[in-house]
């Protein structure tokens, strides 16, 4: 079975941290609510630690995935826009 490398962005991962921190929790008990490998989280700890919220650069797979979506509902909208600025004159007529 092929593993796939998964990314989190910056938020996702300082809110793991929040997480675990504020919870109570065990970090095994917080990696398998969030879906994330064993170790994962330690990983991100010891980094923050080192290098503040800035170790964490870049975007990852699930902001790619949000952009994606939001610029599809956005093509979506700027349509039915156009499709109500051409029916303005219409309902305009049948009015008087």
């Amino acid at each position: 079975m092929a593993r796939m490398n998964r990314k989190y962005d910056k938020a996702f991962k300082l809110e793991a941290i929040r997480l675990y921190e504020t919870s109570g929790k065990s970090v095994s008990q917080i990696e398998t609510e969030l879906g994330i490998t064993s170790g994962l989280l330690n990983k991100w700890r010891v980094r923050h630690r080192n290098e503040g919220p800035a170790g964490f650069v870049g975007s990852g797979q699930q902001t790619e995935i949000e952009v994606r979506r939001l610029k599809r509902k956005n093509e979506i909208l700027r349509q039915e826009r156009d499709i109500l600025k051409k029916a303005i004159p219409v309902f305009a007529k049948d009015g008087h």
